[in-house]
Parts: C-alpha cells; structure tokens; sequence
C-alpha cells in the first residue's frame, strides 16, 4: 500500500506553512506533525472518511485538519492511496 502526493499538494503545503511561520511559528511544527499522522493513517482509516464535496467520485474523500480540507483519491486496483490537495475551509 502506498501514500503519494501529488506537486499540487506540495506547492499548496508549503504556502500554507510559509503563511503560517509568518504569523505563528510556534504552531508550525505541531500542524505538520499531526497532518503527517493522519495522512500516513489514511490506509487503515479510509471506511472513516466521507465522498469529497469537491469532486463527484466515490473514490475521492476528504479529510478534515483544524480549518482545512484534505481530498484524497484512493486507487483500488493500485492499492495506492493519492493525496490531491490541501484546501483552507
């Protein structure tokens, strides 16, 4: 089982922390230790999630971390789990 991101991700990831560095460093690091977490938790918690709101695919849900939404596509046949984006709420 695989968990992949995708450059949207990342580029959207790192403006988020930037913005977030500027106006509270201290929480920086706390956010993107719990985000991690939940990601790498995706596999076995996927039944938990809901149909993302964003896309009209039953095989992308979204997951939801302190003011922003997380959608992400699960590829059965790949038994890959891809992170698509992260979005503020």
């Amino acid at each position: 089982m695989n968990i992949l991101v995708t450059q949207v991700f990342e580029d959207q990831m790192k403006e988020i922390l930037e913005e977030m560095i500027e106006t509270n460093p201290d929480s920086v690091k706390g956010f993107k230790i719990y985000l991690d977490t939940i990601l790498l938790n995706i596999p076995t918690k996927d039944k938990k999630y809901k149909k993302s709101v964003i896309f009209d695919n039953e095989n992308i849900k979204d997951v939801e971390h302190e003011g922003f939404r997380i959608p992400f596509y699960h590829n059965k046949q790949k038994n890959t789990f891809i992170i698509l984006g992260i979005i503020k709420i």
